[in-house]
């Protein structure tokens, strides 16, 4: 039977506005002479009733009143009806009384008709959408909403609409106070984010959902951290750079993850300067297989570069990244080469071959601890190996140099920060003119990156906890890694030479809410299901990373969230080129104590934290990263 309604459903459909009109105008006459209606008038109405049926039977074909599905009727639907309700009656009381000449015809018949028929079709559209709300009187999962604006209204009406869709909207909490009591599609706004732990007990929501694409990182770790004594799975929306406003609806609601928590680079960004820098220009990245690297290489190569040169020793970090950007960019020749920074002849071969006009410098050693074990090490590759790609890039032309930098490489506590600092003064004292640039650009921690705390803390999480932090008090910048590339490339676009840039990375998080958080949202309850245990400083770590040293000031750039340093530390070049040349001996002979202090002598503010721990450890199957 419902097959065979579904076939013929126009047909029906205009059926049941025939019987509608009839039943309208019958009403009229009924309602205005009572219920026994004189002869004379019962003429008059079977007379013109054909009319009126024809009338506006073709009155309703341009307002579309035999389309649409019922259940999603609304006030588009009403406004149609009553448009077409209109002008049918204009056009019919223009037949009668101007073509027919039938002035007998009662004129109060064309109001109260109007009024009636206008009921009754919305009133039928209204039944459907009751039907069908009652079939769905069982209880659904409750739903919270946070965000009563233009995506909280669509993702309700979406779930009222849907009967598929088993959620029930219980409640709305916004930051406005102005909308507290206020209903939308008959949800109340119960209060603002203040009110969740009370809102929590009041509707005991099955989840929480955060309906607002454009919300800032800090307003969700506060609901995170407000959550955490509730196992309440917690959903949100795709964030305002990935989402259509206009597409709002419960099939793109998904599970808040850690990225969430992270500060965005900044929509809406002008892609020129990067396509300007790029776009057919052959460009070599260094430390290719690393996180950094590889998604230097996945960013670049859109652009669409004449040639793209990865240089990685680490032969399936670079097979990795090369097999994917080939298997996706066949039209843009990727070339994957294996070399160490440190080999000058390997370095000056491949330039000479390749001849990059543009070279990225993520090739670097970043584990903390790693290093204060091996500060030779170090050494020889954030250093010497900085020094021997810039010196190279000179001599082959190389028209922009990217140094990418670190915000260990401030008020250095240990000796990955002394010898990145190092990397960088080199950088500033490289001679750049007649449109060859060399700079550097210092960020903070990216989230996921090979040796960073969230993979740990997934598999701590995983394994059952206990979660290990090193201190309660430690804290970190952090961004995505796509977009912490995102504002380096801005960044190389902006230079002129001899400038340090930095990425303005949101505040810091401390790590362990980080931990906290990330627990939360694995499902579990922090410390009560999966504890997070203190392990205590490791060598070379501060407490709180910062961007920039006392000595230096942050000027704007053309660019959201990028900034010029400027220092009033910049060493001579004869001693910066000494203190280099003693570093490299020093390192080459594995004289650790002579390291740390030719380290102190060219960074002023390195203070390490520790005695430096020797002897060194063989770090050869260190990634550059």
């Amino acid at each position: 039977m419902k097959q065979l309604i579904l076939d013929f459903r126009r047909p029906l459909v205009v059926l049941l506005h025939v019987g509608l009109i009839v039943l309208a105008n019958f009403l009229a006459f009924w309602l205005i002479f009572g219920p026994v209606i004189p002869d004379v008038l019962l003429g008059r109405f079977v007379d013109m009733v054909p009319w009126l049926v024809v009338i506006r039977g073709l009155a309703f074909i341009p307002f579309r009143l035999y389309e649409g599905l019922w259940r999603y009727a609304g006030i588009y639907d009403l406004r149609n009806i009553i448009g077409a309700v209109v002008v049918s009656t204009i056009v019919f009381y223009m037949v009668v009384y101007w073509g027919l000449g039938e002035d007998t015809y009662p004129s109060s018949i064309f109001l109260i008709d109007a009024i009636v028929l206008i009921i009754l079709l919305g009133g039928s559209r209204m039944a459907r959408r009751i039907y069908r709300d009652v079939g769905r009187l069982k209880p659904g999962k409750r739903i919270l909403i946070y965000g009563a604006g233009g995506a909280g209204e669509r993702i309700v009406r979406d779930m009222q609409n849907n009967p598929f869709y088993e959620f029930e909207p219980v409640g709305f909490l916004d930051d406005n106070p102005a909308k507290i009591g206020q209903h939308i599609h008959g949800v109340k706004v119960l209060g603002t984010r203040g009110a969740l732990a009370k809102v929590l007990e009041d509707t005991r929501p099955n989840a929480v959902l955060i309906a607002i694409p454009s919300v800032k990182p800090g307003p969700i770790r506060e609901i995170v951290q407000i959550l955490s004594p509730f196992k309440i799975p917690i959903q949100t929306l795709p964030n305002v750079r990935d989402l259509s406003k206009s597409d709002v609806n419960m099939s793109q609601v998904r599970s808040l993850s850690i990225n969430d928590l992270l500060e965005r680079a900044p929509v809406g960004l002008d892609p020129e300067p990067i396509k300007h820098l790029i776009q057919g220009k052959r460009i070599m990245v260094t430390g290719a297989g690393g996180s950094i690297g590889a998604e230097l290489c996945r960013q670049i190569i859109s652009f669409h570069p004449s040639a793209l040169i990865l240089y990685e020793r680490y032969e399936y970090g670079l097979y990795t990244v090369a097999s994917e950007l080939s298997a996706e960019n066949n039209a843009w020749p990727v070339h994957a080469v294996i070399g160490d920074v440190t080999d000058e002849q390997r370095v000056d071969d491949v330039l000479a071959e390749h001849q990059p006009e543009v070279i990225f410098h993520a090739a670097a050693h970043k584990h903390v601890p790693l290093m204060e074990l091996n500060p030779c090490e170090a050494v020889k590759n954030n250093v010497i190996g900085t020094q021997v790609m810039a010196k190279a890039a000179q001599r082959h032309g190389v028209r922009r140099f990217i140094l990418i930098s670190t915000d260990k490489a401030v008020s250095p506590s240990s000796v990955m920060g002394a010898t990145k600092r190092v990397a960088e003064l080199l950088m500033q004292g490289v001679h750049s003119s007649n449109g060859h640039a060399f700079t550097g650009v210092r960020f903070g921690n990216v989230l996921g990156s090979a040796g960073s705390v969230i993979p740990r803390f997934l598999e701590q999480i995983k394994a059952g906890g206990p979660v290990t932090v090193t201190h309660p008090e430690m804290r970190r910048y952090f961004m995505l890694i796509p977009e912490a590339v995102q504002l380096v490339l801005y960044a190389a676009a902006l230079a002129k030479g001899g400038e340090l840039f930095v990425l303005e990375m949101g505040e810091s998080i401390k790590v362990v809410d980080l931990a906290r958080n990330m627990i939360r949202l694995s499902g579990f309850v922090p410390e009560e299901e999966i504890s997070v245990t203190f392990v205590g400083r490791r060598p070379g770590e501060k407490l709180q990373e910062e961007l920039i040293d006392t000595n230096e000031t942050l000027e704007p750039s053309s660019v959201e969230r990028v900034f010029r340093i400027r220092s009033s530390y910049v060493p001579e070049p004869a001693f910066l080129s000494k203190t280099v040349e003693e570093l490299e001996k020093r390192a080459g002979v594995g004289d650790t104590r002579g390291v740390i202090d030719a380290l102190k002598k060219v960074v002023p503010t390195y203070r390490p934290a520790d005695p430096p721990l020797s002897p060194p450890v063989p770090s050869a199957k260190n990634s550059e990263a």
